[in-house]
């Protein structure tokens, strides 16, 4: 059999004898940080404002069976798919969570809901909560780098989605106690499953964009309870007949699904924390537009016009783009002008309400660069911005790495501060500061128990 789907079963054998043992410390410790770091965001989402989060949960609680897993912000238990759907939702919602810039990623999102749902079913410590989180995002992102996240984006498809899916399947696998064959089959049933169209862009309320990451979590914790009970699935869906990788590339590297398993754990160590809440590949843009303010002294009543270069394989994503979160044209503003960018903004039109974010839209722009900033696209989000001025004057500034990559990690004073912002949209000091001391400690704790009846409670704030 192992002939017939030799990368198949060699991840399945690998998922099926994972332990947190299995995890070199400096990868558990960088876990735990992005832990905490999306544990805060996700459970920022439960803000009214958001309306993805309010809307998936309203449905799960009205249809959802009853179970063992938190329907994080309701005071409610339900089954484990239906927690990983709503929950997975919320944690891409405030496009705030920790992301992978090369493989185009957001599995945080995925796997926290994911690992907290079968923890709190099966009974889980936090260490193997935490494991389990490594484990789907690395996954997640051997799937992406094997199917070439820049061809995934090119043909339409959202990366995270589709590797998402696998993602949680193995971190599903590997909580509920799955054998190998076990295992095959769940990630059979997950390739099944893989979905994740970039037509999410044509949602203005941005309620489609995070329903991608519920839509992976639910597959990949469902798939994984068939699995157990026997179901049946496709044996071989990374090594042949209707072939995953060849059904989303043309220049899928299957090898890349193996290298160096077990030992490289770069869809863990590459994760970059956000500093900024909006999509990623604004990032680095952000980062010299700040610059440029603080350096110059200016303010936004200087500024008459805002330009950024951007790659052509990217730009439709942050050109003009319905969502707020993905437009240049608002998010450059809206930092130029308030002097901050809360997740908020994304769900608040700050142009109907602030003349200076209203006037610098309406000039911004992006220019598609077919030269050194696509070519190095997506491995770097380049940005170049450039400020005309009401003097005269045009300012420019370029950023190949944003602040928050491992490369230029937040200080842990950023980290903590973030984590007391976000929250405070939400619940008061002394919850939230309960909330962190659960998701610090949660790697020492005996179960996730103390993390999600935290999590369960409705929003004070």
């Amino acid at each position: 059999m192992s002939d017939r789907a030799p990368l198949t079963r060699t991840l399945a054998a690998y998922i099926a004898g994972f332990t947190p043992d299995a995890l070199p410390a400096e990868v558990m410790d960088y876990t735990r940080v992005l832990a905490k770091d999306g544990i805060g965001v996700l459970y920022a989402a439960t803000h009214e404002s958001v309306t993805a989060a309010q809307g998936i949960c309203d449905f799960v609680e009205e249809i959802a069976g009853p179970g063992a897993c938190t329907l994080i912000g309701r005071n409610r238990k339900v089954d484990p798919v239906s927690a990983a759907l709503a929950n997975g939702t919320l944690g891409y919602a405030a496009d705030f969570e920790p992301h992978h810039p090369e493989a185009i990623l957001h599995p945080i999102a995925v796997m926290i809901p994911t690992a907290l749902a079968l923890s709190e079913a099966e009974g889980r410590t936090g260490a193997e909560a935490l494991a389990a989180v490594a484990l789907g995002c690395e996954m997640t992102y051997r799937a992406s780098m094997a199917m070439n996240p820049r061809e995934l984006y090119d043909r339409g498809f959202h990366p995270s989605a589709i590797a998402g899916s696998f993602g949680a399947a193995a971190a599903a696998a590997f909580l509920l106690g799955l054998s190998e064959e076990q295992t095959v089959r769940a990630l059979g049933l997950a390739g099944l499953q893989t979905s994740g169209l970039l037509a999410w862009q044509d949602d203005p309320r941005e309620d489609a964009r995070p329903f991608q990451m519920g839509l992976a979590a639910r597959n990949g914790v469902m798939s994984a309870m068939l699995a157990k009970r026997g179901f049946g699935a496709p044996d071989r869906i990374f090594d042949g007949g209707h072939v995953v990788l060849e059904a989303y590339s043309d220049v899928a590297v299957a090898s890349k699904l193996t290298e160096g398993l077990g030992t490289v754990w770069d869809g863990v160590m590459e994760l970059a924390i956000k500093p900024y809440s909006s999509v990623s590949f604004l990032h680095p843009a952000l980062d010299a537009l700040v610059g440029l303010l603080d350096d110059n002294a200016l303010t936004s009543q200087q500024i008459e016009k805002i330009t950024l270069r951007f790659a052509e394989a990217g730009a439709h994503c942050v050109d003009d783009n319905p969502l707020k979160g993905h437009s240049a044209q608002y998010i450059l503003p809206v930092r130029a002008a308030m002097g901050r960018l809360s997740f908020l903004d994304l769900f608040i039109d700050r142009r109907e309400s602030d003349p200076e974010v209203a006037r610098l839209a309406a000039s911004a722009e992006v220019i598609r660069d077919t030269g050194a900033f696509n070519d190095a696209f997506p491995d770097f989000y380049m940005g170049e911005i450039l400020l005309t001025l009401t003097d005269g004057r045009v300012l420019s500034a370029t950023s190949k790495v944003a602040r928050g990559y491992p490369e230029q990690p937040l200080a842990q004073a950023e980290l903590d501060r973030k984590f007391e912002e976000v929250t405070a949209t939400v619940c008061s000091p002394a919850r939230a500061k309960a909330l962190a001391e659960a998701a610090e400690t949660l790697y020492s704790a005996a179960d996730v128990s103390t993390l999600t009846a935290l999590l369960a409670q409705a929003p004070d704030a």
